[in-house]
């Protein structure tokens, strides 16, 4: 019996082997790869609103078949979406600041309402409005009639460094300065703000730190593919040999950025930039300059100040974040899914594949409208216009349950409340 068996396989059919692995392929994606998204949130309103109205949440995500691999699908990703999506003709607003610096606010409101709503978007570490996952979610925004302009960084978009100061994921006072311009400027028109990697931190400390000014401007809010600990997505993108790939490629990026301006190499600044210059990760640029740029004792003073997962709690502007549990910057278990099963205002949709700002679905992900804009699109359609005031009814009782949760006795449940916390092992993924 073995020697026929060893005969049939050594002579085995291309087809067979072909049909065989086409077999096993389909198997491992079905059952392993096409799942339902996680959503962390406590049992409450928010949930139930999210529930009722965001129908994404619902369905199964169907990562594209071809590139279910973390690493490709962030890849893949970018390089797809810069070829389909075009470069977008914004509006450009030049923001001075208090210190003198400036900023680039790019503003997209055609084909939509003078007083429609309008969104914040935050790039990443080296992101402008013209990046391509910037793109997507401004042109699902301006699909659906919401005006949008984009947060460019200082020394980011083409604009002049005026003053020797760049950003950082810890600091919030260039978009606390922005917010106030936007709403002064749009003072009868509800506005939402998004941040995508590391914007998302800048964005989700702003949420945390200025918790009753941002729940006064902000009627809704959401993060994708954020590094929730810092710590542990640095030490996730150092992992050999893909991860640490895409990590010299994003350290490189900032290196360039750094590079354009000379009013950074004084010698009165207390860092070497030929050093600088030579970093091969982004924990190396932070130690030696943006800790420094900042003030900071060390990187690690820098991270513990920048992370996320701790700061839920703060929260008081509904939040509704992205996370893949294969992104390649932060590892599953990093994710903050028993403080978000407690939060009665940050919602955490986790899906089993997607990578880094990543989501491709479909065949050929060649749709402008993939998984990533469809749920920015839903989700700030249905609470920024919001015509019936359900969201706004929905949002006052969720802070009504905020602080009967905050101020009940410990260990003591909330009356109405069915709150059972997710656990991580509870996570098919």
């Amino acid at each position: 019996m073995f020697v026929d068996l060893y005969a049939y396989l050594t002579n085995l059919p291309r087809w067979h082997i072909f049909a065989i692995f086409l077999v096993g392929y389909l198997f491992y994606y079905f059952m392993e790869v096409v799942k339902r998204p996680i959503l962390a949130v406590s049992d409450g309103p928010f949930k139930r609103y999210l529930r009722k109205h965001i129908p994404i949440l619902g369905m199964k995500f169907w990562p594209t078949f071809w590139c279910v691999e973390s690493r490709a699908q962030t890849v893949f990703a970018s390089i797809i979406r810069s070829n389909i999506m075009p470069n977008i003709e914004y509006r450009r607003e030049v923001l001075a600041m208090k210190d003198g610096g400036q900023v680039a606010l790019d503003w997209l409101e055609s084909n939509c309402d003078p007083e429609s709503p309008l969104i914040i978007i935050l790039p990443g570490l080296t992101g402008e409005s013209q990046a391509e996952y910037i793109k997507c979610l401004v042109t699902a925004a301006n699909r659906i009639g919401i005006r949008t302009v984009v947060f460019n960084n200082r020394g980011l978009g083409g604009l002049e460094l005026k003053t020797p100061r760049l950003y950082c994921a810890s600091n919030t006072d260039d978009l606390a300065e922005v917010i106030h311009h936007v709403k002064k400027t749009n003072q009868h028109v509800k506005i939402g703000a998004t941040g995508i990697s590391m914007g998302g931190l800048i964005l989700g400390n702003y949420l945390a730190n200025y918790s009753e000014e941002s729940k006064s401007i902000l009627t809704a809010a959401q993060i994708i593919s954020v590094p929730w600990d810092v710590n542990k997505g640095s030490d996730s993108i150092e992992q050999p040999y893909l991860n640490s790939m895409l990590g010299r490629h994003l350290a490189g990026s900032l290196c360039r950025t750094v590079r354009k301006y000379d009013i950074l190499r004084d010698k009165k600044f207390d860092w070497d930039m030929d050093r600088v210059l030579k970093s091969k990760t982004i924990k190396e640029f932070d130690s030696l300059f943006t800790s420094k740029h900042f003030g900071y004792k060390n990187v690690d003073a820098y991270y513990a100040q920048a992370t996320l997962h701790n700061k839920l709690h703060k929260i008081k502007v509904p939040l509704l974040c992205l996370s893949a549990a294969d992104d390649p910057f932060q590892p599953l278990d990093a994710i903050p899914v028993k403080a978000a099963a407690k939060s009665s205002h940050v919602a955490i949709v986790i899906t089993a594949r997607g990578g880094h700002i990543g989501f491709l679905e479909g065949w050929w992900p060649a749709n402008k409208d993939q998984y990533m804009g469809r749920l920015f699109s839903q989700f700030f359609e249905k609470t920024l216009f919001d015509e019936k005031s359900e969201f706004y009814r929905t949002s006052q009782v969720m802070m009504e349950h905020n602080l009967q949760t905050s101020t009940s006795v410990p260990n003591t449940p909330v009356y109405g409340s069915s709150s059972s916390p997710i656990r991580k092992k509870s996570i098919p993924f």
